[in-house]
């Protein structure tokens, strides 16, 4: 009888990992006013102490949220939740209605507001086309806190929320002028659809004076659309309740991609789902940072031998200022210990 039967045979080494080709898309990953919110976070933290509040997620990403939380900042739902403590609260980019910011008055809470400049442009529109005397026709998705937000801007009863093809068709706004604001996250294509049926049946519709849909949202649909044909698979590094994370996988399948998959880090990806497949993609929604792209490069690494390409379709260079409490201000400084 061969003693070596059950003998285990040693590990095969040397053998080459598969080529794998990544195309990178650019823009990826963080916008101006995704980093504008984050900063106004970490700058507060520094110049006010901890804690700070933060009322719902600064932006909708949790490696972002947790990392804040490890600096001292405290997330909350609602103000009702903040102590009278003297210590700021601060409204996350996606915007808040005006009852927010009112009721924080009413408690004389300071607060800074890291709302998107380009949610608060929508904001100004909506009241300008409210003031002309238009009812709202909102495209949007339901429960968002940028809807939530955008509709709260204005009196009950003046927007109206559209938020696909077939509501457009069905809706019944009331008789009088009309106008319509978008949601900044959105897939162009869609919004391009509900706008549509919308101008078809209100040849009036007033617009706008600039598109909504912020260049952001806009740049990184275009970049998952120069590569989806070129791949077999797309990765989007974003988080499940990120609209524009969500939107980029769509795009990506619509794009002629054959599969797209929404991963939040590099841990919750398994690589062997690209086993034998050429060439993937991968790009990362607007509140996803890049070091979550570089995990799942890393994961990659592990069982591939990798050709990187990175395929920019724009160059982003925006700025948006800080909140005036937070220009020039010296940071706190501590109190010096009891002796």
């Amino acid at each position: 009888m061969d003693q070596t039967a059950n003998v285990p045979l040693p590990l095969a080494t040397g053998i080459a990992k598969p080529t794998l080709k990544v195309l990178l898309a650019g823009p990826r990953g963080f916008c101006a006013g995704v980093d504008r919110a984050i900063k106004i976070v970490e700058l507060a933290l520094e110049r006010f102490g901890a804690p700070v509040y933060v009322r719902h997620e600064i932006v909708h990403n949790r490696f972002v949220v947790e990392t804040l939380q490890t600096k001292g900042a405290v997330f909350v739902e609602e103000l009702d939740e903040i102590p009278d403590d003297g210590q700021p609260v601060i409204f996350s980019a996606h915007g808040v209605p005006k009852s927010v910011p009112a009721a924080a008055e009413a408690r004389q809470m300071m607060y800074l507001d890291a709302t998107c400049p380009l949610v608060s442009k929508v904001h100004r529109e909506a009241e300008r086309h409210f003031k002309d005397g238009a009812h709202i026709l909102l495209i949007g998705h339901a429960g968002h806190p940028e809807v939530i937000g955008t509709m709260g801007q204005l009196p009950a009863g003046s927007v109206t929320l559209v938020e696909d093809a077939e509501q457009a068709a069905a809706v019944q706004p009331p008789p009088g002028p009309l106008a319509y604001a978008t949601q900044t996250t959105l897939s162009v294509d869609d919004t391009t659809e509900v706008l549509d049926v919308l101008r078809a049946r209100f040849p009036d519709l007033s617009a706008p004076i600039k598109e909504d849909i912020c260049y952001a949202t806009t740049n990184r649909q275009a970049a998952v659309k120069a590569i989806a044909e070129r791949c077999d698979f797309m990765v989007v590094v974003g988080a499940p309740n990120s609209s524009n994370s969500v939107r980029l996988r769509e795009v990506a399948e619509r794009a002629g991609c054959p599969r797209a998959v929404l991963v939040q880090r590099g841990r919750d990806f398994d690589p062997s789902l690209v086993d034998g497949l050429s060439t993937i993609g991968i790009t990362a929604g607007a509140s996803a940072p890049e070091l979550l792209v570089g995990e799942v490069v890393t994961r990659l690494r592990e069982r591939f031998t990798l050709e990187i390409e990175d395929v920019t379709v724009a160059e982003e260079k925006i700025i948006f200022n800080l909140p005036r409490p937070l220009r020039d201000r010296p940071a706190r400084v501590p109190a010096p210990a009891a002796e």
